[in-house]
Protein backbone atom coordinates (compact mmCIF):
# COMPACT_ATOMS: atom_id res chain seq x y z
CA UNK A 1 0.00 0.00 0.00
CA UNK A 2 1.53 3.45 -0.89
CA UNK A 3 0.87 6.80 1.09
CA UNK A 4 0.97 9.58 -1.34
CA UNK A 5 -0.66 12.15 0.98
CA UNK A 6 0.56 15.87 -0.08
CA UNK A 7 -0.55 17.00 3.92
CA UNK A 8 1.98 15.65 6.89
CA UNK A 9 -0.29 13.32 9.06
CA UNK A 10 -0.80 15.51 11.74
CA UNK A 11 -2.64 18.10 9.10
CA UNK A 12 -5.14 15.03 7.98
CA UNK A 13 -8.63 15.70 8.70
CA UNK A 14 -10.46 13.28 11.16
CA UNK A 15 -12.95 11.01 9.70
CA UNK A 16 -16.44 10.10 11.79
CA UNK A 17 -18.76 7.58 10.09
CA UNK A 18 -22.05 8.05 11.99
CA UNK A 19 -23.78 4.84 10.58
CA UNK A 20 -27.63 4.21 12.16
CA UNK A 21 -29.73 0.86 11.89
CA UNK A 22 -32.93 0.88 9.99
CA UNK A 23 -33.14 4.60 9.69
CA UNK A 24 -35.39 5.45 6.90
CA UNK A 25 -35.08 8.46 4.34
CA UNK A 26 -38.01 10.08 5.75
CA UNK A 27 -37.11 9.60 9.58
CA UNK A 28 -35.39 13.19 9.98
CA UNK A 29 -36.65 16.12 10.31
CA UNK A 30 -34.24 17.77 8.04
CA UNK A 31 -36.11 14.86 5.32
CA UNK A 32 -39.67 15.96 6.34
CA UNK A 33 -40.24 14.50 9.57
CA UNK A 34 -42.98 16.24 11.37
CA UNK A 35 -43.86 13.67 14.18
CA UNK A 36 -40.26 13.23 15.44
CA UNK A 37 -37.67 16.30 16.25
CA UNK A 38 -34.22 15.14 15.01
CA UNK A 39 -32.09 18.87 15.92
CA UNK A 40 -28.65 17.36 16.17
CA UNK A 41 -28.81 15.37 13.03
CA UNK A 42 -30.55 18.36 11.39
CA UNK A 43 -27.38 20.73 12.63
CA UNK A 44 -25.03 18.60 10.47
CA UNK A 45 -27.43 19.05 7.65
CA UNK A 46 -27.44 22.83 8.12
CA UNK A 47 -24.16 22.69 8.07
CA UNK A 48 -23.06 20.52 5.87
CA UNK A 49 -24.39 18.30 2.53
CA UNK A 50 -27.62 16.81 2.44
CA UNK A 51 -27.89 14.08 -0.36
CA UNK A 52 -31.62 13.17 -1.47
CA UNK A 53 -31.05 10.22 -4.01
CA UNK A 54 -27.90 8.71 -1.49
CA UNK A 55 -27.94 4.52 -1.27
CA UNK A 56 -26.95 2.06 1.05
CA UNK A 57 -25.88 -1.01 -1.27
CA UNK A 58 -28.14 -3.03 0.39
CA UNK A 59 -31.93 -3.34 2.06
CA UNK A 60 -29.97 -5.37 5.01
CA UNK A 61 -27.37 -4.54 7.65
CA UNK A 62 -24.90 -7.28 7.13
CA UNK A 63 -24.64 -6.67 3.17
CA UNK A 64 -24.77 -3.14 3.35
CA UNK A 65 -21.88 -2.86 6.28
CA UNK A 66 -19.56 -5.63 4.44
CA UNK A 67 -19.59 -3.20 1.61
CA UNK A 68 -19.12 0.28 3.28
CA UNK A 69 -15.80 -1.43 4.85
CA UNK A 70 -14.43 -3.14 1.94
CA UNK A 71 -16.10 -0.85 -1.02
CA UNK A 72 -16.99 -4.29 -2.86
CA UNK A 73 -20.35 -5.43 -3.13
CA UNK A 74 -21.66 -8.17 -0.93
CA UNK A 75 -23.25 -10.69 -3.25
CA UNK A 76 -19.40 -10.90 -5.01
CA UNK A 77 -19.09 -13.22 -1.44
CA UNK A 78 -22.86 -14.25 -1.07
CA UNK A 79 -22.93 -12.39 2.18
CA UNK A 80 -25.98 -12.01 3.37
CA UNK A 81 -27.46 -11.58 7.28
CA UNK A 82 -25.63 -13.47 9.55
CA UNK A 83 -26.28 -15.47 12.78
CA UNK A 84 -24.53 -13.98 16.48
CA UNK A 85 -22.38 -16.93 15.99
CA UNK A 86 -21.42 -16.33 12.23
CA UNK A 87 -17.75 -16.65 11.44
CA UNK A 88 -15.69 -13.35 10.71
CA UNK A 89 -16.98 -12.16 7.03
CA UNK A 90 -14.24 -9.82 6.25
CA UNK A 91 -11.13 -12.75 6.62
CA UNK A 92 -7.74 -10.94 7.54
CA UNK A 93 -5.70 -9.90 5.03
CA UNK A 94 -8.94 -8.86 2.73
CA UNK A 95 -8.19 -4.62 1.92
CA UNK A 96 -10.56 -2.44 4.29
CA UNK A 97 -11.36 0.78 4.87
CA UNK A 98 -10.06 1.19 8.21
CA UNK A 99 -6.72 -0.80 7.23
CA UNK A 100 -6.03 1.98 4.71
CA UNK A 101 -6.71 4.31 7.24
CA UNK A 102 -4.13 3.02 9.41
CA UNK A 103 -1.66 2.30 6.98
CA UNK A 104 -1.65 6.02 6.41
CA UNK A 105 -1.02 7.11 10.00
CA UNK A 106 -4.64 7.09 11.41
CA UNK A 107 -5.34 5.57 14.88
CA UNK A 108 -8.77 3.81 13.85
CA UNK A 109 -12.08 2.00 16.23
CA UNK A 110 -14.85 0.55 15.63
CA UNK A 111 -18.08 0.91 18.19
CA UNK A 112 -21.41 -0.44 17.91
CA UNK A 113 -22.83 -2.93 16.14
CA UNK A 114 -20.51 -5.11 14.21
CA UNK A 115 -23.00 -7.67 12.56
CA UNK A 116 -20.29 -8.87 10.33
CA UNK A 117 -19.06 -12.02 12.08
CA UNK A 118 -16.27 -13.03 14.10
CA UNK A 119 -13.40 -15.85 14.79
CA UNK A 120 -13.07 -19.16 12.65
CA UNK A 121 -16.85 -21.07 13.03
CA UNK A 122 -16.62 -22.34 16.34
CA UNK A 123 -16.79 -18.86 19.02
CA UNK A 124 -15.05 -19.70 22.75
CA UNK A 125 -17.00 -16.33 24.17
CA UNK A 126 -15.12 -17.46 27.34
CA UNK A 127 -12.01 -16.91 25.76
CA UNK A 128 -9.84 -14.76 22.66
CA UNK A 129 -12.50 -14.18 20.20
CA UNK A 130 -10.91 -13.68 16.60
CA UNK A 131 -10.36 -12.88 14.26
CA UNK A 132 -12.28 -9.81 14.39
CA UNK A 133 -11.62 -6.10 13.91
CA UNK A 134 -8.59 -5.97 15.33
CA UNK A 135 -7.25 -8.24 12.12
CA UNK A 136 -8.57 -6.03 9.66
CA UNK A 137 -7.16 -2.57 10.28
CA UNK A 138 -8.95 -1.24 13.55
CA UNK A 139 -6.63 -0.32 16.53
CA UNK A 140 -9.72 -0.78 18.99
CA UNK A 141 -12.98 -2.33 19.58
CA UNK A 142 -16.10 -2.24 21.22
CA UNK A 143 -19.16 -4.29 19.69
CA UNK A 144 -22.02 -5.64 20.07
CA UNK A 145 -21.25 -8.55 18.33
CA UNK A 146 -24.21 -9.08 15.81
CA UNK A 147 -27.41 -7.39 16.63
CA UNK A 148 -29.60 -6.14 19.76
CA UNK A 149 -32.07 -9.11 18.52
CA UNK A 150 -29.37 -11.95 18.41
CA UNK A 151 -27.65 -13.65 21.36
CA UNK A 152 -25.28 -13.41 22.79
CA UNK A 153 -26.16 -10.38 24.45
CA UNK A 154 -22.59 -9.20 25.60
CA UNK A 155 -20.68 -6.59 24.40
CA UNK A 156 -16.94 -7.76 23.30
CA UNK A 157 -14.10 -4.98 23.79
CA UNK A 158 -11.15 -6.06 21.60
CA UNK A 159 -10.62 -9.67 21.96
CA UNK A 160 -13.31 -10.59 24.82
CA UNK A 161 -16.43 -10.27 26.68
CA UNK A 162 -16.69 -7.61 29.25
CA UNK A 163 -17.06 -8.74 32.54
CA UNK A 164 -17.35 -12.54 32.21
CA UNK A 165 -17.19 -14.28 35.44
CA UNK A 166 -15.09 -17.04 34.82
CA UNK A 167 -17.62 -19.42 36.74
CA UNK A 168 -20.41 -18.55 34.72
CA UNK A 169 -19.37 -19.57 31.22
CA UNK A 170 -21.62 -18.59 27.86
CA UNK A 171 -22.55 -21.05 25.70
CA UNK A 172 -24.73 -20.22 22.44
CA UNK A 173 -26.69 -22.31 20.53
CA UNK A 174 -28.24 -21.44 17.09
CA UNK A 175 -30.64 -24.72 16.80
CA UNK A 176 -31.23 -26.43 19.74
CA UNK A 177 -31.80 -24.93 23.17
CA UNK A 178 -28.97 -24.71 25.90
CA UNK A 179 -29.06 -24.49 29.60
CA UNK A 180 -32.33 -23.29 31.71
CA UNK A 181 -32.72 -19.75 30.87
CA UNK A 182 -36.44 -18.89 30.09
CA UNK A 183 -37.50 -18.36 26.21
CA UNK A 184 -40.37 -16.14 24.89
CA UNK A 185 -42.23 -18.91 23.47
CA UNK A 186 -42.15 -20.84 26.78
CA UNK A 187 -42.77 -17.81 28.97
CA UNK A 188 -44.24 -14.79 27.25
CA UNK A 189 -45.64 -13.67 30.54
CA UNK A 190 -42.51 -12.22 31.06
CA UNK A 191 -41.83 -10.19 28.16
CA UNK A 192 -41.84 -6.46 28.04
CA UNK A 193 -42.85 -6.40 24.56
CA UNK A 194 -44.55 -9.64 22.38
CA UNK A 195 -42.10 -11.85 19.92
CA UNK A 196 -43.04 -13.94 17.01
CA UNK A 197 -41.43 -17.39 17.29
CA UNK A 198 -38.14 -16.52 15.56
CA UNK A 199 -37.43 -13.44 18.16
CA UNK A 200 -38.79 -15.87 20.84
CA UNK A 201 -36.02 -17.72 22.28
CA UNK A 202 -33.83 -16.76 25.40
CA UNK A 203 -34.97 -13.68 27.59
CA UNK A 204 -32.28 -11.16 28.55
CA UNK A 205 -33.09 -8.15 30.09
CA UNK A 206 -37.18 -8.82 29.75
CA UNK A 207 -37.22 -9.18 25.84
CA UNK A 208 -36.67 -12.65 23.42
CA UNK A 209 -34.01 -13.19 21.05
CA UNK A 210 -32.74 -14.96 18.35
CA UNK A 211 -31.15 -17.96 19.57
CA UNK A 212 -30.27 -19.68 22.74
CA UNK A 213 -27.90 -18.39 25.19
CA UNK A 214 -26.71 -19.55 28.52
CA UNK A 215 -24.74 -18.19 31.44
CA UNK A 216 -22.73 -15.14 31.18
CA UNK A 217 -24.88 -13.29 33.33
CA UNK A 218 -22.77 -11.13 34.95
CA UNK A 219 -21.68 -9.80 31.37
CA UNK A 220 -25.38 -9.29 29.94
CA UNK A 221 -25.96 -6.08 28.51
CA UNK A 222 -28.82 -3.66 29.65
CA UNK A 223 -30.28 -2.31 26.19
CA UNK A 224 -31.01 0.89 27.47
CA UNK A 225 -27.91 1.62 28.45
CA UNK A 226 -25.68 1.14 25.18
CA UNK A 227 -26.26 4.35 23.50
CA UNK A 228 -24.22 5.92 26.27
CA UNK A 229 -21.70 3.32 26.69
CA UNK A 230 -20.72 3.49 22.66
CA UNK A 231 -20.73 7.70 23.85
CA UNK A 232 -18.19 6.88 26.61
CA UNK A 233 -16.20 4.74 24.74
CA UNK A 234 -15.92 6.97 21.81
CA UNK A 235 -15.19 10.34 24.17
CA UNK A 236 -12.19 8.10 25.59
CA UNK A 237 -11.09 6.89 21.72
CA UNK A 238 -11.14 10.58 20.73
CA UNK A 239 -9.21 11.97 23.50
CA UNK A 240 -6.21 8.73 23.18
CA UNK A 241 -5.78 10.62 19.64
CA UNK A 242 -3.91 13.54 20.63
CA UNK A 243 -1.02 12.21 18.27
CA UNK A 244 -2.17 11.29 15.26
CA UNK A 245 -5.51 11.91 13.52
CA UNK A 246 -8.41 9.31 13.87
CA UNK A 247 -11.00 7.26 11.79
CA UNK A 248 -13.87 6.00 14.16
CA UNK A 249 -16.66 4.02 12.82
CA UNK A 250 -19.30 4.74 14.88
CA UNK A 251 -22.34 2.38 14.58
CA UNK A 252 -25.44 2.90 16.22
CA UNK A 253 -27.75 0.05 17.17
CA UNK A 254 -30.94 1.96 17.30
CA UNK A 255 -33.01 2.50 15.63
CA UNK A 256 -33.00 -1.48 15.39
CA UNK A 257 -35.43 -4.07 17.12
CA UNK A 258 -36.04 -4.69 20.02
CA UNK A 259 -36.33 -0.32 20.46
CA UNK A 260 -35.22 -0.32 24.08
CA UNK A 261 -34.90 3.96 24.66
CA UNK A 262 -33.58 4.85 27.85
CA UNK A 263 -36.41 6.38 30.58
CA UNK A 264 -35.68 10.10 29.75
CA UNK A 265 -36.47 9.27 26.08
CA UNK A 266 -39.76 7.23 26.55
CA UNK A 267 -42.89 9.47 25.25
CA UNK A 268 -40.71 12.10 23.55
CA UNK A 269 -42.76 11.56 20.80
CA UNK A 270 -46.87 10.08 19.40
CA UNK A 271 -45.09 6.90 17.83
CA UNK A 272 -44.14 4.98 20.41
CA UNK A 273 -40.50 3.02 21.43
CA UNK A 274 -39.53 3.41 18.04
CA UNK A 275 -40.51 7.01 17.47
CA UNK A 276 -38.48 7.29 20.91
CA UNK A 277 -35.49 5.47 19.74
CA UNK A 278 -34.93 8.33 17.39
CA UNK A 279 -34.90 10.92 19.20
CA UNK A 280 -32.02 9.29 21.45
CA UNK A 281 -29.92 8.66 18.43
CA UNK A 282 -30.56 12.11 17.49
CA UNK A 283 -29.18 13.02 21.46
CA UNK A 284 -26.16 10.76 21.46
CA UNK A 285 -25.71 11.81 17.82
CA UNK A 286 -25.40 15.55 19.49
CA UNK A 287 -23.33 14.88 22.51
CA UNK A 288 -20.43 12.85 20.20
CA UNK A 289 -20.56 16.32 17.75
CA UNK A 290 -20.31 18.17 21.18
CA UNK A 291 -17.43 16.22 22.51
CA UNK A 292 -15.29 17.05 19.51
CA UNK A 293 -16.30 20.55 19.40
CA UNK A 294 -15.08 21.04 22.99
CA UNK A 295 -11.83 19.36 22.04
CA UNK A 296 -11.38 21.97 19.66
CA UNK A 297 -11.51 18.99 16.75
CA UNK A 298 -14.76 19.32 15.00
CA UNK A 299 -13.46 21.95 12.27
CA UNK A 300 -10.92 19.50 10.99
CA UNK A 301 -13.26 16.28 11.33
CA UNK A 302 -14.87 14.92 8.24
CA UNK A 303 -18.28 13.19 9.26
CA UNK A 304 -20.49 11.19 7.44
CA UNK A 305 -23.93 10.29 8.59
CA UNK A 306 -26.04 7.73 7.28
CA UNK A 307 -28.19 4.51 7.48
CA UNK A 308 -27.30 0.31 6.53
CA UNK A 309 -30.72 -0.02 4.85
CA UNK A 310 -34.37 1.37 4.73
CA UNK A 311 -36.83 1.28 7.78
CA UNK A 312 -38.97 -1.01 9.35
CA UNK A 313 -41.69 -0.72 11.92
CA UNK A 314 -42.44 -4.42 12.59
CA UNK A 315 -39.41 -6.96 12.50
CA UNK A 316 -40.14 -9.35 14.63
CA UNK A 317 -41.41 -7.52 18.17
CA UNK A 318 -45.02 -5.86 19.14
CA UNK A 319 -44.12 -3.03 20.35
CA UNK A 320 -46.60 -0.66 18.91
CA UNK A 321 -44.38 0.82 16.13
CA UNK A 322 -46.98 -0.06 13.22
CA UNK A 323 -50.02 0.84 15.09
CA UNK A 324 -48.69 4.51 16.16
CA UNK A 325 -46.70 5.15 13.28
CA UNK A 326 -50.38 7.80 12.50
CA UNK A 327 -49.51 9.96 9.53
CA UNK A 328 -45.54 9.64 9.34
CA UNK A 329 -43.46 7.77 6.58
CA UNK A 330 -40.67 6.61 7.40
CA UNK A 331 -39.48 6.08 3.82
CA UNK A 332 -40.63 9.44 3.02
CA UNK A 333 -42.34 9.78 -0.46
CA UNK A 334 -40.02 5.98 -1.46
CA UNK A 335 -42.21 2.83 -1.80
CA UNK A 336 -41.04 -0.60 0.17
CA UNK A 337 -38.33 -0.43 3.22
CA UNK A 338 -36.22 -2.72 4.88
CA UNK A 339 -35.75 -5.92 2.35
CA UNK A 340 -37.13 -4.65 -0.34
CA UNK A 341 -36.10 -3.88 -3.63
CA UNK A 342 -38.59 -0.52 -4.21
CA UNK A 343 -36.72 2.66 -3.29
CA UNK A 344 -37.02 3.33 0.51
CA UNK A 345 -34.96 -0.35 0.72
CA UNK A 346 -32.04 1.34 0.17
CA UNK A 347 -32.60 5.02 -0.25
CA UNK A 348 -31.29 6.25 3.16
CA UNK A 349 -30.08 9.81 4.61
CA UNK A 350 -26.60 10.53 3.91
CA UNK A 351 -25.40 13.83 5.62
CA UNK A 352 -21.68 15.47 5.00
CA UNK A 353 -20.39 18.16 7.52
CA UNK A 354 -16.72 19.22 7.21
CA UNK A 355 -16.53 22.72 8.99
CA UNK A 356 -13.31 23.39 7.23
CA UNK A 357 -14.08 22.83 3.71
CA UNK A 358 -17.91 22.36 3.98
CA UNK A 359 -19.13 26.18 4.99
CA UNK A 360 -22.53 26.15 3.71
CA UNK A 361 -25.61 24.11 3.67
CA UNK A 362 -25.77 22.39 0.48
CA UNK A 363 -29.08 20.04 -1.06
CA UNK A 364 -27.31 17.55 -3.33
CA UNK A 365 -29.45 15.33 -5.52
CA UNK A 366 -26.45 13.67 -7.19
CA UNK A 367 -26.77 9.70 -7.33
CA UNK A 368 -24.59 8.33 -4.65
CA UNK A 369 -23.81 4.85 -2.97
CA UNK A 370 -21.92 3.93 0.63
CA UNK A 371 -19.65 1.89 -1.41
CA UNK A 372 -18.24 5.18 -2.56
CA UNK A 373 -16.95 6.04 0.70
CA UNK A 374 -14.09 3.99 0.52
CA UNK A 375 -12.52 5.23 -2.66
CA UNK A 376 -13.27 8.79 -1.30
CA UNK A 377 -11.71 8.78 1.83
CA UNK A 378 -8.77 7.39 -0.13
CA UNK A 379 -8.80 10.45 -2.57
CA UNK A 380 -9.32 12.50 0.71
CA UNK A 381 -5.93 11.06 1.85
CA UNK A 382 -3.96 11.41 -1.40
CA UNK A 383 -4.08 7.41 -1.11
CA UNK A 384 -3.84 5.44 -4.10
CA UNK A 385 -5.45 2.11 -4.04
CA UNK A 386 -4.18 -0.89 -5.35
CA UNK A 387 -6.02 -3.49 -7.89
CA UNK A 388 -7.14 -5.66 -5.28
CA UNK A 389 -8.71 -2.94 -3.08
CA UNK A 390 -12.15 -1.26 -3.17
CA UNK A 391 -12.88 -2.65 -6.77
CA UNK A 392 -16.69 -1.64 -6.96
CA UNK A 393 -15.98 2.08 -5.09
CA UNK A 394 -15.90 5.05 -7.04
CA UNK A 395 -14.02 8.37 -6.18
CA UNK A 396 -16.54 10.69 -5.22
CA UNK A 397 -15.03 13.09 -2.66
CA UNK A 398 -15.87 16.81 -4.63
CA UNK A 399 -19.16 15.45 -5.09
CA UNK A 400 -19.54 14.58 -0.98
CA UNK A 401 -18.04 17.87 0.18
CA UNK A 402 -20.71 20.02 -2.55
CA UNK A 403 -17.89 20.90 -4.86
CA UNK A 404 -19.24 19.00 -7.86
CA UNK A 405 -22.96 18.42 -8.86
CA UNK A 406 -21.94 14.77 -10.83
CA UNK A 407 -22.77 11.70 -8.96
CA UNK A 408 -22.64 8.41 -10.03
CA UNK A 409 -23.40 7.07 -13.35
CA UNK A 410 -24.87 3.78 -12.31
CA UNK A 411 -25.60 1.95 -8.91
CA UNK A 412 -26.29 -1.72 -8.22
CA UNK A 413 -28.43 -2.39 -4.74
CA UNK A 414 -29.10 -5.66 -3.09
CA UNK A 415 -31.99 -6.57 -1.96
CA UNK A 416 -33.37 -10.20 -2.43
CA UNK A 417 -32.50 -9.70 -5.86
CA UNK A 418 -31.18 -6.68 -7.53
CA UNK A 419 -32.25 -3.39 -8.66
CA UNK A 420 -29.95 -1.08 -11.27
CA UNK A 421 -30.37 2.20 -11.28
CA UNK A 422 -28.75 4.40 -14.15
CA UNK A 423 -29.86 8.24 -14.59
CA UNK A 424 -33.74 8.39 -14.05
CA UNK A 425 -34.50 4.88 -14.63
CA UNK A 426 -34.48 1.88 -12.35
CA UNK A 427 -34.57 -1.61 -13.70
CA UNK A 428 -35.18 -4.52 -10.98
CA UNK A 429 -34.40 -7.98 -11.89
CA UNK A 430 -36.89 -11.02 -11.74
CA UNK A 431 -36.81 -13.90 -9.74
CA UNK A 432 -38.48 -17.02 -9.93
CA UNK A 433 -40.46 -17.65 -7.40
CA UNK A 434 -41.94 -15.33 -5.20
CA UNK A 435 -43.31 -17.20 -2.41
CA UNK A 436 -40.25 -17.40 -0.65
CA UNK A 437 -39.93 -13.70 0.15
CA UNK A 438 -43.92 -13.64 1.52
CA UNK A 439 -42.70 -13.30 4.80
CA UNK A 440 -41.24 -10.22 4.17
CA UNK A 441 -45.30 -9.08 3.48
CA UNK A 442 -45.95 -10.10 6.85
CA UNK A 443 -44.13 -7.74 7.91
CA UNK A 444 -46.16 -4.56 6.10
CA UNK A 445 -43.54 -4.09 3.11
CA UNK A 446 -43.54 -4.45 -0.33
CA UNK A 447 -40.46 -6.25 -1.25
CA UNK A 448 -40.67 -5.69 -5.34
CA UNK A 449 -39.86 -9.00 -6.03
CA UNK A 450 -41.23 -10.33 -9.42
CA UNK A 451 -41.27 -12.87 -12.23
CA UNK A 452 -41.56 -10.18 -14.38
CA UNK A 453 -38.76 -7.60 -15.11
CA UNK A 454 -39.57 -4.33 -13.43
CA UNK A 455 -38.54 -0.58 -15.43
CA UNK A 456 -39.38 2.80 -13.85
CA UNK A 457 -38.68 6.38 -14.14
CA UNK A 458 -37.58 7.50 -10.58
CA UNK A 459 -37.94 11.58 -11.27
CA UNK A 460 -41.38 10.52 -13.48
CA UNK A 461 -42.49 7.63 -10.89
CA UNK A 462 -40.61 8.10 -7.87
CA UNK A 463 -43.51 5.80 -6.12
CA UNK A 464 -42.41 2.93 -8.79
CA UNK A 465 -45.83 2.39 -9.28
CA UNK A 466 -46.15 2.07 -12.93
CA UNK A 467 -43.62 -0.47 -14.38
CA UNK A 468 -43.45 0.89 -17.84
CA UNK A 469 -40.88 -2.69 -18.92
CA UNK A 470 -43.52 -3.41 -21.68
CA UNK A 471 -42.99 0.39 -23.15
CA UNK A 472 -39.35 0.63 -23.13
CA UNK A 473 -37.66 -2.77 -24.69
CA UNK A 474 -34.61 -1.21 -25.49
CA UNK A 475 -33.93 0.27 -22.22
CA UNK A 476 -35.31 -2.83 -20.63
CA UNK A 477 -32.48 -4.91 -22.56
CA UNK A 478 -29.31 -2.21 -22.05
CA UNK A 479 -30.07 -1.96 -18.32
CA UNK A 480 -30.90 -6.14 -18.27
CA UNK A 481 -27.28 -6.68 -19.86
CA UNK A 482 -25.25 -3.86 -17.74
CA UNK A 483 -26.58 -5.36 -14.58
CA UNK A 484 -25.57 -8.88 -15.91
CA UNK A 485 -22.31 -7.79 -16.84
CA UNK A 486 -21.82 -6.40 -12.99
CA UNK A 487 -23.38 -9.84 -11.30
CA UNK A 488 -20.98 -11.75 -13.92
Amino acid sequence: MLFTASLCVAQQPNVVIIYVDDLGYGDLSCYGAQKVNTPNVDALADNGIRFTDSHSQAATCTPSRYSLLTGNYAFRINADVLEGDAPALIRPGTPTMAEMFKQNGYRTAVIGKWHLGLGNGDVDWNGIVSPGPLEIGFDYSYLIPATGDRVPCVILENHQVLNLDKDDPITVNYKTKVGNDPTGIEYPELLSQPADAQHGKTIVNGVSRIGYMTGGNAARWKDETIPYQMLSKARDFINKSEDSPFFLYFAFHDIHVPHMPDLPFRGATSMGLRGDAIVQMDYITGKLVDFLKKENKLDNTLIIFTSDNGPVLHDGYGDGAMELVGDHKPGGIYRGGKYSNYEAGTRVPFIVSYPQRVREATISDALIGQIDIYASMAELLGYELTNDEAGDSRQMLSTMLGEEEDGRVYLLEEAFSYAYRKGDWKYIKPVSDTQPYNWIKQRGIEDGNSTQEQLYNIKDDPQERHNVADKYPKIVKKLRNELDNILQ
